[in-house]
């Protein structure tokens, strides 16, 4: 199957998973511990329903979306995966590139294995960074530095991982630190030639772009991924440390992972531009909400003016619609991109990002919107419900 057969996201998964040996697609894939979180954020988009409207002429619609004072083409962006260099080389150009083409915004994530600096030549008006907090705490304020050098638009600050996680696929896989593959692992990987004459050529685990710096000169790509493993997480890391990043930092800044209306509260009484409402892929806690059952508790929390992100389970263009109904500004999309960039270099990422658009389109189309300012709760089957309950209410009683 030809990328540009690939009809919707699941479809370049498929590739993406013929094209990787099982123990590198299940760190793509999997959650934490049972799985439920995976399950939770996916039920939470097919859970909700859009109620039509008719009649209305949308011949030209659109789907341009502002955020932090920027139009980018459309509502989403690509959401970081860490090691994407892992699963196809130079991944995280591929990244970049298609951002910058489709006009979208991509944040890097902190464990890029390219650098943000060779991501910024390639998408200079579309490049945001994450940023993960380090014990060493320098390491992290060069980052922001390094960031202002290299002229990305957005920092987003990762809370959601105090700890390591309890990634049960990656540790029966034997995707650890050090690497501790099978037998059967390892025989399982030979039926995936292509890649595995990739990874060896590439000389294995690809170096870690953004921490390579840290490391004593002439460092080996494992010893920069030890030394990232040491640094990361830091479980004191506070509020204070945010502070100091927002102190060092002059543009628009994120808080990526929030979850709860106090944070949310706390975050932006300190001045932070926009929340990404996140449970990481469900790759943190297994029991955590999806993002988008919290996401309506969050926008009451802070208002209008803050901008709001959602990200963890996009899969759909219909997913990103439902999102911006329930008070979302924009959204981001980490695995769908993933798949692409794995499944075909920079043309797999185009296909993903094309697709999304073209369902984004025809599902404002089908509802009735001519433009993002047109979607709300309006369009919720909920709202519908409980409004049609009220007037009926007032209906019955003016009778009496």
């Amino acid at each position: 199957m030809s990328i540009e057969s690939a009809i919707n996201i699941d479809d370049l998964k498929r590739m993406a998973k013929r094209r990787l040996p099982k123990i590198m697609f299940d760190f793509i894939e999997g959650g934490v511990e049972d799985e439920v979180g995976l399950r939770t954020n996916a039920n939470a988009f097919r859970d909700l329903r859009l109620v039509p409207r008719y009649y209305i002429d949308t011949a030209k619609r659109e789907q341009r979306a502002n955020i932090f004072g920027r139009t980018y083409a459309s509502p989403f962006g690509i959401a970081p995966t860490g090691m994407a260099g892992a699963f196809r080389k130079d991944a995280e150009l591929y990244l970049a590139q298609a951002a910058n083409d489709a006009d979208i915004p991509y944040l890097m994530s902190g464990a890029a294995n390219a650098s943000m600096e060779a991501g910024a030549k390639l998408a200079p008006k579309n490049m945001w960074y994450q940023i993960y907090g380090a014990r060493d705490r320098s390491f992290q304020l060069d980052l922001v530095k390094r960031a202002i050098d290299c002229g990305v638009t957005a920092l987003a600050v990762t809370c959601d991982v105090p700890v390591s996680s309890n990634r049960e696929r990656n540790r029966r896989n034997g995707f650890v630190r050090p690497l501790k593959m099978t037998l059967p692992t390892i025989l399982e990987a030979m039926l995936h030639p292509a890649w595995v004459i990739n990874y060896y050529r590439q000389g294995g685990l690809p170096m870690l772009g953004n921490w390579e710096r840290y490391a004593t000169k002439g460092s080996t790509p494992d010893q920069v991924a030890d030394l990232f493993a040491k640094q990361t997480p830091d479980a004191s890391q506070t509020w204070r440390d945010l502070e100091a990043i927002r102190n060092a930092w002059p543009g628009k800044l994120m808080v990526k992972g929030i979850m709860h209306p106090e944070d949310a509260r706390i975050a932006t009484g300190m001045g932070i531009d926009g929340l990404i409402v996140s449970n990481h892929g469900a790759r943190q806690l297994d029991m955590m909400p999806s993002p988008l059952d919290v996401l309506p508790m969050i926008r009451s929390a802070v208002g209008p003016d803050v901008a709001l992100l959602l990200d963890s389970g996009v899969r759909r263009g219909s997913d990103i619609v439902a999102a911006l109904c329930l008070g979302a500004d924009f959204v981001l999309t980490g695995r769908a991109t993933l798949y692409g960039a794995t499944a075909g270099g920079l043309q797999g990422v185009k296909k993903a990002v094309s697709i999304l658009q073209r369902e984004i389109d025809l599902v404002l189309g089908q509802i009735g919107a001519v433009n993002l300012d047109a979607l709300g709760p309006h369009y919720l089957l909920d709202t519908v419900r409980a409004e049609e309950e009220r007037r009926n209410t007032g209906a019955m009683a003016s009778r009496r």
